[in-house]
């Protein structure tokens, strides 16, 4: 029964992270107007529950064991299960505050706060991993500096090159396998590695082929490249085509023909879309770990009566529980965030929704590879007010932005101290 009502808790923050951290992924499609909202949900929905059940368990690992000390909860495992099901409770309902008000918070560092929290208020400050909190807080600064800085570099670079010249649909059309390899090739990097595993492991194990590690990511990459670029130029040549159409038909007077800028938007917001499915993939097999992970350590609890103190394998169970909590809250409650991110800081367009999302997964990729935890969240909107820097820094809202930065400073504490009064509460009544 305990596990059944602690799974249900899980459910309810995955329910949240759904319905709050996934803005990251779609608010830019959305507000650019490259899909609808109905198809970002189904979208979104899709590669969410894709990459947390694939991929999610590392990221689960690490915060059931890595942001407090396990070894000091070894002589009292029931204390560590109380504070596990306290953290479920404080950063459920911190993030469904957040997404009432349409805020994009981190739930990495909702859950991360209630953990500290919990962990001081059970066994005192020495409690807790005070590094990763310092590269949390480091990492939350940093990281939408770095991805506006990296979306005003690429967007300028799109703008001169593509949007502002004087025949921008011939731009395109040279530009196009640039674009293709910067999208498989960013995001590939994130996301071929794993994918590929399974099929190398075929390969090399059961075929007999020796191959070097790298080259089928490597060879996919190239062949998704090659691909997305021969699809692109197919693309613009009908758009092309439809054009030339319309402008006979408008001689006529019955219809408008669209400018070349408006095709050349039509045109990369198809890459825009693409990118916003790797950045949903990857976004869920990275943060389903914030729904599970207090689960999976009360699950093996439960099971062997001990502290997990060398890292716990998360059952398949949890991660389809983790899932489905993220598909449930994004299709209820994820429409109030994705406007906050799509349409509440500037007026999108796709080629600046394309350059706010390449701007996140470069900032994304490289902060994974110096090891510092980040927050999508922080580096999407970081992206999206770098490209409005850029185009007009009078079109931001920055009533908006200050808002969300409010919400970002006070998410750590907030969690922390929801986690240690719920802890105090529970602890009273049941240990």
């Amino acid at each position: 029964m305990i596990l059944f009502l602690v799974a249900l808790l899980s459910f309810y923050v995955a329910w949240n992270l759904g319905a709050n951290d996934v803005a990251n992924a779609m608010g830019t499609s959305v507000g650019s107007k490259a899909v609808t909202l109905r198809q970002a949900l189904v979208i979104a929905g899709t590669l969410e529950f894709t990459g947390a059940v694939l991929f999610g368990h590392e990221v689960s690992e690490t915060l059931a064991t890595k942001i407090f000390n396990p070894a000091l909860f070894i002589s009292q495992p029931e204390v560590l299960l109380v504070g596990m099901i306290s953290v479920l409770l404080a950063g459920g309902a911190w993030l469904q505050i957040a997404t009432s008000q349409g805020l994009p918070v981190s739930s990495s560092h909702a859950i991360v706060g209630a953990i500290a929290g919990f962990s001081a208020c059970a066994i005192g400050w020495e409690a807790i991993d005070w590094a990763s909190i310092g590269k949390i807080t480091f990492a939350w600064v940093i990281t939408p500096i770095v991805s506006g800085a990296i979306a005003s570099a690429f967007y300028s670079q799109v703008r001169r090159w593509i949007l502002t010249q004087p025949d921008p649909l011939k731009q395109l059309d040279e530009w196009i396998p640039w674009l293709s390899v910067a999208s498989i090739g960013i995001f590939g990097v994130i996301v071929l590695p794993t994918v590929s595993h399974p099929i190398y492991t075929l390969l090399t194990q059961h075929w007999g082929l020796q191959l070097p590690p790298r080259d089928l990511p490597l060879g996919l990459g190239a062949i998704a490249s090659v691909s997305l670029t021969f699809y692109g130029w197919r693309q613009l040549a009908k758009s092309k085509v439809q054009s030339q159409k319309l402008a006979l038909e408008q001689s006529e007077g019955s219809k408008v023909v669209p400018t070349p800028d408006s095709l050349v938007e039509k045109q990369l917001a198809r890459f825009q879309l693409l990118s916003a499915c790797f950045v949903a993939f990857a976004h869920g097999s990275n943060d389903v770990g914030n729904a599970i992970a207090p689960l999976a350590a009360i699950t093996y609890i439960i099971r062997t009566a001990s502290v997990p103190v060398d890292g716990i394998a998360i059952p398949l169970w949890i991660l389809v529980l983790g899932g489905a909590g993220i598909v449930a809250g994004l299709a209820v409650w994820g429409k109030k965030v994705i406007a906050t991110i799509g349409e509440g800081i500037i007026p999108l367009q796709p080629s600046g929704g394309f350059c706010a999302e390449l701007a996140t997964a470069t900032t994304i990729l490289l902060a994974s590879r110096l090891g510092l935890p980040v927050s999508t969240s922080h580096a999407l909107v970081g992206g999206v007010v770098g490209v409005g820097l850029v185009r007009n820094w009078k079109t931001i809202q920055f009533q908006t932005v200050r808002g969300i930065a409010a919400a970002w400073i006070i998410t750590v504490p907030i969690s922390a101290v929801l986690g240690a009064s719920i802890f105090a509460i529970a602890r009273l009544i049941f240990l």
